[in-house]
């Protein structure tokens, strides 16, 4: 990468499994999160799913820009709100996979 900066983008899937009495809420709680996280400066992907053999499980896709980024992401009041007072108090099960793209 001649003149470039390397490859700094920072990848990540996180899973999270709840309880079916919560589907609903937390499919507005991850709605509002998407909007707001799609909004930061940093963030390139912010894709929320449900798995459709299992719609207790979520598995959120997010991309951004660098290491940084990703730390401003989890400082926002959107996250605060969202993922640390309401999916974190709703999980059972949380699972993170760091990616490095291969290209």
């Amino acid at each position: 990468m001649r003149g470039k900066e390397p490859w700094t983008m920072v990848s990540l899937i996180v899973r999270f499994r709840f309880a079916s009495e919560d589907r609903n809420e937390i499919s507005e709680m991850l709605k509002q999160l998407a909007d707001a996280s799609r909004r930061e400066e940093g963030c390139v992907t912010f894709i929320p799913h449900h798995l459709v053999d299992d719609p207790d499980v979520v598995l959120i896709y997010e991309q951004y820009r660098d290491e940084k980024a990703m730390a401003a992401h989890r400082n926002t009041e959107h996250f605060k709100k969202y993922v640390a007072g309401g999916l974190y108090q709703k999980m059972r099960e949380r699972t993170l996979e760091n990616l490095q793209a291969l290209v």
